[in-house]
C-alpha cells in the first residue's frame, strides 16, 4: 500500500475538492500519511489572485525538491491552477507527473497510482477537461473524507458564478453558475448529520444566488436543512440577494446561526459601478442595519486599492466601516488580474499606496471587532468545544457567530468536557479577536 499526503490550498470550497479526492483515494488502496512519509503527494491549488498563484507555485517547488530527493515518486497538481494555466505549467514545472484540472478528480486514483504510460500521462498533462457548462458537476456524490473537525463540514451547494465583477477570474475558472440538485444537498447533508456533524457551513461562489437556475431557492434549501438536528452557517452571500423573507427566516429558526458573510468589497457607488457591483453603497448599509436590528452577525470582504479608488474614496469606506460596523472584516489589495476588465482600467493604484490602505482600514476593523468582543463580557454564550490550547491551558471553542479559522475563538476553562458538544460558557474577558470565560454548564 503506498502512502499519499494531499496539500490544499485556497478557499473553502478547494478543501471540499480536496475531501472528495481523498475518499477516492482510500477506496483506491492509498493510506493518507504526512507529507515526509508519502510516496505521492498532490497539491490542489488556488488561481484567484497573484498571491494565491504564487503561494501554489512556492509549494509545489518545495515539493518538488522532495521528488528530486527520492522521498516520493510522484507529484501531482491539480485544482484551478491547472485549469487556467496548464499549458505554461507543463513547460515550467516538468518536475510535475500530472496536471489535473477542477473537473478531472475522477482520475485522481489512476494518476495517482502511476498506472498510466507515458504517453497517456503526457495526454493527461496537456489536455484540458472539458468541464460542464449548465449542470453542477457530479463529483460531489462520490463520498469525501473530512479534513475539519469531526462535528463541521462545508458542504458545497453551487459551482461557478454568474456576477461578472470585473476584477474576478472565478468564471474563467470553473464556469458560469450550476446549482447543485436540492435532493443531492440534502441527502448529503442528513449523511453528515448522521455521522455526527454538528455544523454545516454552506459554500459556493454566491450562495444568495443558489436554486436560480434549477426552479429552487435558498430559502427552500434552509426549509429542508433546518429538519436536521444541526446548525446551518451561511457564507458568502451577496447583498443584492439577501430578501427580507431570507433575514426572517435565519432570525427565527433554531437550526441556522445568526450569522451571515456577506462580500462588501466597497462602499462607493463609483467604485461598486466599476467592480460591476449589482449595488450601491446606502442599499448595502440598509441590509446591514436590517441584519443588525434582527440580532445577525455580520462578516464581510473588503477591497482596497481598485483602480479609480482615490483617498477620497477610501475615506468614504473607512467611514462606512465605522458607522455600520460589521462584527469581522477581511481587508484585501486589488490584484491586476490578465484577463479581467478591470486590468484596463485607468487610475491604477500603487503597490505601496494599496499596502497603506489595506494597513488603515485592517485598523479600523480590528477596532469595530474589538467593540464588538467587549460587548460579549458578562453574557454567557452556547460555545462549541473543539479543541485545546496547551500554551494557554484552556479548552477552546467557538461561538454561534464565530465561523471557523477566520473570526476568532473562546478559551474557556471547565472539566469532563467532550468535543464536539455545546456548553454555555459565561463570558469574563475580551481580547481584540478572541473571548475568554468559564463553563457554566452543557447544552
Amino acid at each position: 500500500m503506498e502512502n499519499v499526503a494531499v496539500i490544499s490550498l485556497g478557499c473553502d470550497k478547494n478543501r471540499i475538492d480536496t475531501e472528495h479526492m481523498l475518499y477516492r483515494l482510500v477506496r483506491g488502496g492509498f493510506a493518507v500519511s504526512d507529507v515526509g512519509d508519502a510516496d505521492v503527494i498532490i497539491v490542489n491549488t488556488c488561481a484567484f489572485i497573484e498571491s494565491a498563484r504564487e503561494e501554489s507555485i512556492d509549494t509545489i517547488l518545495s515539493y518538488a525538491e522532495l521528488k528530486k530527493s527520492g522521498k516520493c515518486k510522484r507529484l501531482i497538481v491539480t485544482g484551478c491552477l491547472p485549469q487556467k494555466y496548464r499549458d505554461e505549467l507543463v513547460v515550467e514545472l516538468p518536475e510535475v507527473d500530472a496536471f489535473l484540472g477542477t473537473y478531472e478528480y475522477e482520475k485522481i486514483v489512476e494518476v495517482a497510482r502511476g498506472t498510466v504510460s507515458a504517453e497517456q500521462g503526457e495526454s493527461l498533462a496537456t489536455c484540458n477537461a472539458e468541464y460542464p457548462t449548465n449542470v453542477f458537476y457530479d463529483a460531489e456524490n462520490c463520498g469525501r473524507m473530512l479534513t475539519t473537525f469531526p462535528h463541521v463540514a462545508y458542504l458545497k451547494v453551487a459551482e461557478g458564478c454568474n456576477n461578472k465583477c470585473t476584477f474576478c477570474t472565478i468564471p474563467s475558472i470553473r464556469g458560469g453558475y450550476r446549482s447543485r440538485p436540492l435532493a443531492d444537498i440534502c441527502a448529503e447533508a442528513s449523511k453528515l448529520a448522521a455521522d455526527g456533524v454538528k455544523e454545516i457551513i454552506l459554500v459556493a461562489q454566491d450562495v444568495s444566488r443558489y436554486g436560480c437556475d434549477i426552479g429552487s431557492s435558498l430559502l427552500q434549501l434552509l426549509c429542508e436543512l433546518e429538519k436536521l438536528p444541526v446548525l446551518i452557517r451561511l457564507l458568502y452571500c451577496y447583498p443584492e440577494q439577501i430578501t427580507d423573507e431570507l433575514i426572517e427566516k435565519i432570525a427565527a429558526s433554531d437550526r441556522i446561526a445568526k450569522y451571515i458573510d456577506i462580500p462588501v468589497q466597497h462602499c462607493s457607488d463609483k467604485i461598486l459601478k466599476l467592480m460591476n457591483r449589482k449595488t450601491t453603497g446606502h442599499a448595502v448599509e440598509t441590509l446591514i442595519k436590517k441584519l443588525h436590528a434582527r440580532g445577525i452577525v455580520v462578516r464581510t470582504t473588503l477591497m482596497v486599492g481598485f483602480p479609480g479608488e482615490t483617498q477620497k474614496e477610501f475615506d468614504e469606506l473607512c467611514a462606512f466601516v465605522k458607522r455600520v460596523k460589521p462584527e469581522y472584516a477581511g481587508v484585501f489589495a486589488y490584484s491586476k488580474e490578465d484577463g479581467t476588465p478591470s486590468a484596463w482600467l485607468s487610475g491604477q493604484v500603487t503597490k505601496s499606496d494599496k499596502v497603506k490602505r489595506v494597513n488603515a482600514l485592517g485598523r479600523v476593523c480590528a477596532e469595530v471587532t474589538k467593540e464588538f468582543n467587549s460587548k460579549q463580557v458578562g453574557k454567557t454564550l452556547r460555545v462549541m468545544y473543539e479543541d485545546v490550547d496547551f500554551d494557554k491551558n484552556k479548552f477552546v471553542g467557538r461561538a454561534d457567530f464565530q465561523a471557523p479559522q477566520v473570526d476568532g475563538v473562546v478559551y474557556f476553562k471547565g472539566t469532563g468536557l467532550e468535543v464536539g458538544r455545546y456548553y454555555n460558557v459565561q463570558i469574563t474577558k475580551s481580547t481584540n479577536y478572541d473571548l475568554y470565560g468559564k463553563v457554566g454548564g452543557e447544552q
